[in-house]
């Protein structure tokens, strides 16, 4: 059992996973969009405040592994979500994210930007080996205001999606996260585990993002195993 350490959640910007461009076009639609909701959500991002985070935690800290990680509670609602195959990792997430970044910034059937939601999380699907597959889902949770009636993406690869809530073990890292640093952080969040009691899901874990590509330093990046 590992011992209490206090969670605090940090200032965010706005998320991207990995090293993931931002198409011109998509910034520019969520940035000009910022001035005409003045009212935002309480997980939208902030330069000069700490916005509320999407999950609580309780992180925990094993000595022996010299890792540490957060059994917590992540809410549901609805999602925007992108999925594709046959493609890495690091491939299809360049491929996804500037469609989610598109309908946040106002390319949907009311055109209004939406800002965003952080972590920003996609799931990925590991072999027995502990490699992924070549299959990858994005999930973007649809900011508090729009939840009950999220904008129609113009984008038919954009799907809207109810996922209930999950508890998840999680563990962070810093640096530009590739393919390779995720499967490595699962790895040994999965030795972390070993000899507690916790049970979590085989076939699928969630990789997380909470910064841009401009962000060089204090980046933040995460693994969840899902709990059962």
């Amino acid at each position: 059992m590992g011992k209490l350490l206090p969670f605090e959640p940090e200032e965010w910007d706005l998320p991207l996973g990995g090293n993931t461009p931002l198409p011109p076009s998509a910034a520019a639609e969520t940035h000009s969009n910022e001035s005409k909701n003045p009212k935002r959500d309480p997980h939208f991002f902030s330069n000069t405040a700490t916005p509320t985070p999407l999950c609580s935690s309780l992180c925990l800290l094993t000595p022996q592994e010299e890792v540490s990680y957060e059994e917590r509670a992540c809410e549901g609602g609805k999602f925007a979500t992108v999925e594709v195959t046959d493609k890495p990792v690091d491939e299809a997430l360049r491929e996804a994210m500037p469609k989610i970044m598109k309908y946040v910034g106002g390319t949907n059937d009311k055109g209004v930007g939406m800002g965003m939601t952080v972590p920003i999380s996609f799931a990925v699907f590991p072999n027995e080996d502990g490699s992924l597959q070549k299959k990858l889902k994005v999930w973007f949770r649809i900011p508090n205001q729009f939840q009950s009636s999220p904008p129609v993406p113009s984008d038919e690869s954009v799907k809207i999606e109810e996922r209930e809530g999950i508890t998840v073990y999680s563990t962070q890292f810093g640096g530009y996260a590739k393919e390779a640093d995720y499967i490595a952080h699962a790895t040994q969040l999965r030795t972390a585990l070993e000899g507690t009691p916790a049970t979590y899901q085989g076939d699928v874990y969630y990789c997380t993002g909470y910064d841009p590509p401009m962000k060089p330093y204090g980046r933040r990046n995460e693994v969840w195993l899902v709990k059962t």
